[in-house]
């Protein structure tokens, strides 16, 4: 069998037993698509043949050296060049990475700018004293002033529906941990170093060796 067919057959029969009997007609990679509460926070293709997600957490450091120091590369690579599409699902680990999704999202069209910004100034913001002020002053330096801020993180429903992503994450596709990442269905746990997640990518383009 191909290696790209053994990779999605063992991703297909790994997370289907996870799943109640109902929910296995249909694949990972499907369930994984489905519309959720929010619009997703996506780059890239979305016709692209691979569809990468990953469920992180702003707080995490695993996810903050995967953004740092693995990402540029995969995203020059694959995302930019309208290989992968590549969407980003908010887990956050407590109430700062919480806070700190909620104001990408309020961002608008500039929420990749927040999330990036965030990742490269953690060591400025995780380990404050008060995180939220310290969010609160890295946030605007992207334009929000403080009135659009405040109301951002006042928003109940906001907060729910990304709970709800969460939750769902947990229950759905047993998401324990960040980084964790579904590519084509396909569940890793942690953050793969660039020369293995670059062999899978190729994989699956059906470029690998």
């Amino acid at each position: 069998m191909h290696r790209r067919a053994l990779l999605t057959s063992a991703s297909a029969v790994a997370l289907n037993a996870l799943l109640p009997g109902p929910a296995r007609s249909q694949t990972i990679a499907e369930r994984l698509l489905e519309a959720g509460p929010l619009p997703e926070l996506a780059l890239g293709n979305p016709q692209a043949s691979v569809t990468m997600i990953e469920y992180a957490s702003l707080t995490c450091h695993h996810c903050e050296s995967f953004h740092r120091h693995t990402w540029p590369a995969i995203k020059a690579k694959y995302i930019d060049t309208g290989k992968v599409r590549f969407i980003l699902r908010a887990f956050p680990l407590d109430a700062a990475a919480m806070a700190g999704f909620m104001l990408a999202r309020c961002s608008g069209d500039k929420w990749y700018a927040v999330v990036d910004l965030l990742f490269r100034t953690a060591n400025d913001w995780t380990h404050a004293e008060n995180k939220l002020e310290a969010l609160a002053r890295i946030v605007r330096d992207t334009g929000m002033e403080r009135p659009a801020l405040d109301a951002c993180l006042a928003d109940r429903k906001l907060m729910s529906d990304m709970d709800s992503v969460r939750m769902h994450a947990t229950r759905s596709f047993n998401v324990r941990s960040t980084p964790t990442f579904f590519i084509n269905g396909l569940q890793h746990v942690g953050a793969p170093p660039l020369e293995k997640l670059t062999f899978i990518i190729e994989t699956l383009l059906g470029n690998a060796p």
